[in-house]
């Protein structure tokens, strides 16, 4: 049974403090299928996520077969299931598919035959057998909500919570979901609790909760709903909360409560002598569902990976876009390799008598080094600055874009570290790639003067750094959009705080220059260069280098606080 005694939530605004859920007091047996309705901005799923935990109780106590969840504890992803307003689903991927991941991520099974028989066993139920090879992005509104409540079905969730899954379907389909949530009530003692606006298809559930304002105005059957407000037809029952203050309803409400609640018991009992719900399940069965285990680490550090490779050679756009990016910006830099590849005339070992000559020769030489130094520095900065763009494209969206699934699934039980690992890991992959392809790419049409493996390096560094700075950037920011524009930003002041072109006052180089990859990543290919070109970069300009080692460990530090902030921004909840 879950029962709610007094439970509220507050929020605070302009100093004053703000119930959105006031004082609800229910009682709901297993096997009950409860609509919550009432008004927009009532408290309906505001309501849902306090009982499933998302928003945590300002007053008040939940209790769950007898469990205080206010003290002990709430509850166990597998106990529970949560269908939120939108798509948990990637449209790229296959209804099976879609339901396989859910599996992996939610359930430990022992093997493939325990695996396909809970996804047959779900795609059967909620009837999306027919269309288990369809990719999401072709499914219709009635569909996709099927599909919402296959994913939340594969653990066998005792409570089952569903926000507005019913919102923009047809009258038709509206029906079938209903009906199909009815359904799930009846098998093994399961509680279904669905917020709606809609007030068609009452006569389905067992019990209407009416929420005004926060406040409990009405809990009991169906075929009472219009006799208690006084009305002829359900949807007259919004305009009629309107003619008195919550308050006023709620006080009401509690005067009738015993009433209503014997009619509840009433109906149950006629129900239960009707064998409208199945036996319940044998000791041995019981054992075996309460045995279920979430998945281990590794395992669903494999899950996401393997999701996640589909999911990016399914999106062609993305696809393309990784090849273009790989194939021209490496191209950019070899249309300026000649400029790089010019000959840097050396003093003569004999001193000249003639002051003309010798002014001519020291002409040649300066004109030589700035020539010859002022394009392999841009050539390397140029490697540096889009590479560093290669990095924000990779990362900027990676898990902004993805927010409400990546919260859904770590509330069913998914570990931020499993899933910050295999963002790791695929992103390396991507990183790995992009640097060495460019690396060995420009050093085949023009040869890197100097020691090529720590120039690669480098640039591997400067491209792991912008990636894992974008991808704390996607981490702590809300939208998808907020994370890209802040990382096209940082990469666009990439090139002029550097120094690389025009070299910044020391008083502010001194703060900007720690925070800067592509100075590192350029600076320690300089300091790679051989003697004489290294000469020449450093006569043209004006930016003082560091050293080798200092660029590894400053790139090195900014990947490891970049981890740490992704880290910080994947714990921290982020519902909507």
């Amino acid at each position: 049974m879950l029962e709610l005694n007094e439970v509220s939530f507050t929020i605070r605004k302009d100093g004053e403090d703000i119930p959105l859920v006031d004082r609800v007091s229910i009682a709901v047996p297993k096997g009950h299928f409860m609509a919550i309705v009432g008004p927009s901005g009532c408290g309906k799923t505001t309501l849902l996520k306090t009982i499933a935990g998302l928003n945590p109780e300002s007053g008040g106590a939940l209790f769950w077969d007898s469990r205080n969840l206010s003290e002990e504890g709430d509850f166990s992803p597998l106990e529970i299931g949560y269908v939120p307003q939108f798509s948990i689903a990637y449209d790229p991927l296959t209804v099976d598919e879609s339901i396989e991941a859910a599996t992996r991520l939610r359930v430990r099974c022992h093997n493939h035959a325990e695996l396909d028989e809970r996804i047959d066993r779900v795609l059967a139920e909620t009837g999306l057998g027919p269309i288990s090879d369809r990719q999401v992005k072709v499914l219709s509104g009635g569909q996709k909500r099927r599909l919402g409540l296959a994913m939340e079905l594969v653990s066998d969730p005792k409570l089952l919570l569903c926000d507005e899954v019913t919102s923009g379907l047809d009258p038709r389909s509206e029906r079938e979901i209903v009906r199909l949530l009815h359904d799930l009530s009846r098998k093994d003692g399961r509680i279904v609790l669905s917020v709606t606006h809609s007030l068609a298809h009452l006569e389905l559930y067992d019990s209407i909760l009416v929420l005004h304002e926060g406040k409990v105005v009405f809990h009991g059957p169906p075929d009472q709903l219009n006799y208690y407000f006084s009305v002829s037809d359900t949807e007259e029952v919004y305009p009629q909360l309107t003619s008195q203050d919550a308050e006023r309803w709620h006080i009401s409400w509690q005067k009738h409560r015993e009433s209503f609640q014997k009619m509840m018991e009433v109906n149950r009992a006629r129900q239960m002598a009707n064998g409208e719900f199945p036996p319940a399940k044998v000791d041995g069965a019981r054992d075996e569902a309460q045995a279920l285990q979430l998945p281990g680490f590794f395992s669903q550090v494999g899950t996401l990976i393997s999701r996640r490779r589909r999911i990016f050679f399914r999106d062609r756009g993305q696809v393309f876009l990784q090849i273009a990016i790989i194939i021209c910006f490496p191209i950019l830099v070899t249309i300026f390799s000649d400029k790089a590849s010019g000959n840097i005339r050396r003093y003569s070992d004999t001193r000249q008598n003639n002051m003309a000559a010798e002014i001519q020769e020291e002409q040649s030489v300066r004109s030589d080094q700035a020539k010859v130094g002022s394009a392999i520095s841009g050539i390397i900065m140029f490697q540096v600055v889009l590479l560093s763009l290669m990095g924000s494209n990779n990362s900027a969206r990676e898990i902004a874009g993805e927010r409400p699934i990546y919260e859904k699934e770590k509330f069913g039980g998914l570990r931020p570290s499993a899933y910050l690992a295999s963002k790791v890991i695929f992103l390396t992959c991507l990183v790995i790639g992009q640097s060495l392809w460019m690396a060995f790419f420009v050093n085949f049409f023009g040869t890197f003067r100097g020691n090529f493996v720590e120039h690669a390096g480098y640039l591997l560094l400067v491209n792991a750094a912008m990636t894992a700075i974008c991808l704390a950037i996607s981490s702590l920011m809300r939208t998808a959009e907020q994370a890209s524009l802040l990382s096209i930003y940082l990469v666009g002041f990439q090139l002029p705080l550097s120094g690389a072109v025009l070299a910044l006052p020391e008083n502010i180089e001194v703060f900007t220059r720690p925070f800067i990859s592509a100075y590192w990543a350029w600076s320690g290919s300089v300091e790679a260069l051989q003697s004489q070109v290294h000469a020449a970069v450093k006569s043209v300009v004006d930016t003082s280098l560091s050293a080798q080692q200092a660029c590894y460990y400053v790139l090195g530090a900014h990947i490891a606080v970049a981890l740490i902030a992704t880290w910080v921004g994947a714990r921290r909840p982020q519902w909507d």
